[in-house]
């Protein structure tokens, strides 16, 4: 199946060097593009993409009001990954609170391009651990915000498997630390997204922050 994207950037020639190489993708093709955050609300209710590639810095809209206003329309909601300049600017514990998928730096390759799209339509989160690094100083910085639902909607193991899932584990080395198959751990991260209301494993890491599941220092 071909994934849909739609790039949100107000430099004309970002936009399109990433239009030339994403559409020589077999699997994948854009099919539009947004100069702000408010063209890019609208282009997404005409368009139904399945991934946004959103910059933060845009005029008329930023790119964290432009996420918030797609992913609460209730609608078509796509994946958004966020575009960002130097190692995620100061926007990584509100961009995923608006509900990103993940990040990725202007200066990686084609192919980094190309993958991370493909990581966020599978519906996984693209969060490299120096990201989860910046995740945890800027919660330590803002502190809880009201949580999203209770762990006690959880099972002590599915609880096990979300701390590590909030300190960057792939599903691969949770299976490894709790010695179990790769498959179990997908269908518990599986369980506890559609137990605690979560759109992937980004919103999971914060969820576990404001519940105090995990802490900064930890």
């Amino acid at each position: 199946m071909t994934i849909r994207v739609l790039i949100a950037d107000d430099q004309g020639m970002v936009r399109t060097g990433f239009t030339v190489f994403l559409d020589s993708q077999p699997d994948i093709e854009v099919v539009g593009e947004a100069a702000d955050g408010r063209q890019a609300v609208t282009r997404v209710a005409e368009l139904r993409p399945d991934v946004v590639l959103m910059d933060v810095r845009m005029p008329v809209m930023d790119g964290l009001a432009a996420t918030r206003e797609i992913l609460s329309s209730g609608d078509h909601l796509p994946k958004v990954l966020i575009l960002t300049t130097f190692d995620l600017d100061d926007y990584v514990y509100e961009a995923l609170r608006a509900g990103a998928s993940g990040f990725l730096l202007k200066d990686a390759s084609a192919q980094q391009l190309a993958e991370a799209v493909r990581v966020v339509a599978a519906g996984d989160a693209l969060l490299a651990p120096s990201v989860t690094r910046r995740l945890i100083a800027d919660f330590a910085r803002v502190g809880p915000r009201r949580p999203r639902g209770r762990l006690d909607d959880i099972t002590e193991r599915e609880t096990e498997v979300l701390a590590l899932i909030a300190q960057g584990l792939s599903n691969q080395e949770i299976a490894g630390e709790l010695v179990l198959s790769e498959q179990t751990v997908k269908t518990h991260v599986g369980r506890i997204l559609a137990k605690l209301n979560l759109r992937d494993r980004a919103q999971a890491i914060v969820h576990a922050y404001e519940t105090g599941l995990v802490r900064p220092g930890e």
